[in-house]
Order: structure tokens, then sequence, then C-alpha cells
């Protein structure tokens, strides 16, 4: 057992699913056959189940890096090695709505638990195969999504230089949430596979509007068919070899 995720190693796939809230980490478990809560110590919800028949897990890490950085080394203890992130994030470009898909090639990093792994000039960038997998299937789904790169830190309310959103709008950045930093330097560093799929809260101007919940929460949906025939087709192509 591990200090915080009180699951056998059986339960636990290979495959996994780190939204950071819990209530997503539900509606991803929602598409498993034979689901079953492994695990809800410390606010950490881990389901597993079968999807198409690949035994996969979802674990609902919570918010920051922290707790990311905490769930990703327990769980790979167990036996995980392939994590894809389904997160909701701000925009920061113009015609960004709610509901729009955004896919991760890479992390602005301004969160804390990743220096502890790697020096903040490392790159925080998704495996390649797994970025690849994402993108291929929205595509083969129809399911239109930006692909570029986006902006992680875990300090929510801490203060903001004034000109600070101006440069990464120049700057062509496309997200902003509090996990990825961490999901990818953690899993360069360790050897893992990692992604990340991204439904957008609101636009550049308004943050989680009243108006924009029903398109959120059609396009989480959608995000999550796209994380999970992602990974399907990731386990597909692992079994061949």
């Amino acid at each position: 057992m591990e200090f915080h995720i009180l699951a056998p190693a059986e339960d636990i796939s290979r495959y996994v699913f780190c939204p950071g809230s819990q209530a997503r980490a539900t509606r991803i478990a929602s598409h498993l056959n034979d689901m079953k809560l492994v695990n809800d110590n410390r606010g950490i919800l881990v389901y597993s189940g079968y999807y198409q028949d690949v035994f996969m897990t979802v674990c609902g890490t919570g918010m920051g890096g922290a707790v990311v950085g905490i769930a990703l080394e327990e769980l790979a203890h167990l036996g995980a090695d392939t994590f894809i992130r389904v997160g909701s994030c701000g925009v920061f470009q113009e015609g960004q709505q709610p509901g729009d898909i955004i896919i991760a090639t890479g992390t602005f990093r301004a969160g804390g638990t990743a220096n502890a792994y790697l020096p903040v000039a490392f790159p925080a960038v998704p495996t390649f195969a797994v970025l690849r997998s994402l993108v291929e299937t929205a595509e083969s789904m129809s399911v239109d999504c930006t692909v570029g790169v986006g902006l992680a830190g875990d300090a929510f309310y801490a203060p903001r230089e004034p000109d600070g959103r101006d440069f990464l709008v120049h700057a062509g950045v496309v997200s902003v949430e509090m996990e990825s930093d961490a999901l990818f330097i953690i899993g360069q560093y360790r050897g893992w596979r990692t992604g990340a799929i991204y439904t957008s809260d609101g636009t550049p101007t308004e943050i989680k509007p009243t108006w924009g919940e029903e398109q959120y929460q059609i396009g989480e949906g959608k995000c999550i068919e796209v994380a999970l025939e992602a990974m399907l087709a990731i386990a597909t192509k692992d079994a061949a070899g």
C-alpha cells in the first residue's frame, strides 16, 4: 500500500486519466464497464474499470502540482505508466469560448512542484506518442480542437504583474490551468508517458460565465470521449507490440 492511495496494485491500470476535478473523474469513470471505486482516501478518488475490454484507471487528483506529483508517484508504484490529464482551463486568445477543446503541446512553467524534479529551463512537454494519439483521435472523431502551448501555475490567488497577461496573449498561449507542468516534468523525469487535453471554461475576458455552462458541459463530454479513444488507441498499439 502507498501512503495516500490505498489500493492494491491489481486494482490500478497502467493507463490512467488524471483530471483535477473529482466530479470529472466520476464522469470519466461512468464510461467504464465493471467500474469500481478503489480509493477515496485524502480526497483522491480513484476508479478502475474496462473501456472496450481495456483495463483503465481514473484518478481525481485535486488541484495543483503538489497533489498531482503525489498521485502520479503512487500510481506508478502500483503499475501505472501512461497518464492523460483531462482538465478544464482558462483561455487567452480572441475567439476562444466555453466548451472549446485544447490539446497541449507544452506548458509554460509557473508552478512550484516541477522545480523539485528538473530546473525551470527544462521544457514541460507531453510525450509525443500521447500527443499524436490525442490529435489524431480528435481529427478522426471530427472534434474541433486547438493545439498549442499553455500555462500552468499552482498559486491561484497570487498577485499578477499588470502586463503579464498581454505577454502571454502575444506569445500565443492558449490555455491556463494548474497541473500540466508537474504532469509533464515528472513524467519526463520518471520515464512515464503523459498528455493533456482540456475544455475551456470561459473566454479571455470572462471566467466561467453562467451563459457558457451548457457549452462547457457539452465540450467536457467531447473532451472525455477523445481522451478515452486516444488511450484505447495507445493500449491497442502497445498490445500489438
